[in-house]
């Protein structure tokens, strides 16, 4: 199995391509991809690493050999966010890097799953599967934008304010990818299996950080990036669990999908999705939102929509 990374050599594709070397299920390839020349180079630093993960780096403008008989494909490529852009700021530069990397990917493997990393994501995943759309191979189970981040923060966030230990803490996000397309439902926050009684000013501050949390570190590193770490991780925990559903060991994750017809949600959305030897199995149930979340999700799928069309737009009108 392979699995190739686009963008490998950018701030979070770096860490993301050691953490793939390290967590990739024994005797994957895996083909590190950038237009940057020290991609080959950054392939043979993490090779030194002593797990049975094969790297291989590949520069220049050409991702195909890259590409060639991928089974999952990882997109970071494109431009970080700097102080005072949001993720929708981002749309113009990116959008046209990741509809040259779908195409690329819908000619060498149109079977591969491909997760997209790169924001804006609410944007860019109706982009690829237009792309794909054209190109003919347009298949809902293999296209995920890639949302375990929200998810990470939540974790780790309810569990420094209710002082709760962060690996017993669950607590489900859905929706979008950006500021208030992010919804926690915080309604049904989990730790060691007990709900978790929050105030109202709490669930709202809460929800707050969690949705402005990208800013906090845009902020933070005053100029010098956006969240590359963080980002880095929660992909490769995705991806690591994704392609092992691949393998055959199914796992469910949050995830930004086609929604199921009929559901009421936005043609794209953020849900729990089942995973398995085809990508996506099953969209789950969302369960049942408090009074706040129900609202919350009322005023968040307008932006969504729109992000949407933005996306469709920018392929059919081109």
């Amino acid at each position: 199995m392979k699995l190739t990374l686009l963008g490998a050599a950018g701030g979070i594709g770096q860490t993301l391509a050691l953490l793939l070397k390290l967590r990739l299920p024994v005797g994957t390839e895996l083909a590190l991809y950038d237009i940057s020349p020290v991609t080959p180079g950054i392939a043979v630093d993490i090779s030194h690493v002593p797990t049975s993960v094969k790297a291989v780096g590949y520069s220049g403008e050409d991702p195909t050999e890259a590409l060639k008989n991928s089974d999952m494909v990882l997109i970071t490529a494109g431009v970080a966010r700097k102080p005072g852009m949001t993720r929708a700021d981002l749309f113009n530069i990116n959008a046209g890097i990741i509809k040259n990397l779908v195409e690329k990917v819908a000619d060498v493997c149109p079977k591969a799953c491909i997760g997209i990393v790169t924001n804006p994501v609410n944007t860019l995943v109706p982009i690829a599967a237009e792309v794909l759309r054209k190109k003919g191979v347009y298949d809902k189970r293999k296209l995920f934008g890639v949302t375990t981040l929200d998810v990470v923060r939540a974790k780790t966030f309810m569990s420094e304010l209710k002082d709760k230990h962060v690996e017993t803490v669950r607590v489900p996000v859905i929706g979008g990818h950006s500021g208030p397309t992010i919804l926690p439902l915080l309604s049904q926050a989990l730790s060691e299996g007990r709900k978790v009684e929050l105030t109202q000013e709490e669930i709202e501050k809460l929800t707050y950080r969690i949705q402005n949390a990208g800013t906090e570190v845009v902020e933070a590193k005053a100029g010098g990036g956006s969240a590359t770490l963080s980002m880095a991780e929660s992909g490769a925990r995705f991806a690591v669990a994704v392609f092992e559903a691949l393998l055959g060991d199914g796992c469910v994750r949050y995830a930004y999908v086609e929604s199921k017809e009929g559901s009421g949600y936005p043609e794209f959305f953020a849900q729990p999705v089942r995973f398995g030897l085809e990508g996506v199995e099953e969209i789950l149930p969302i369960g049942e939102l408090s009074q706040y979340e129900k609202e919350q999700l009322a005023e968040m799928v307008k932006i969504l929509e729109n992000d949407i069309k933005i996306g469709k737009d920018f392929v059919n009108q081109a």
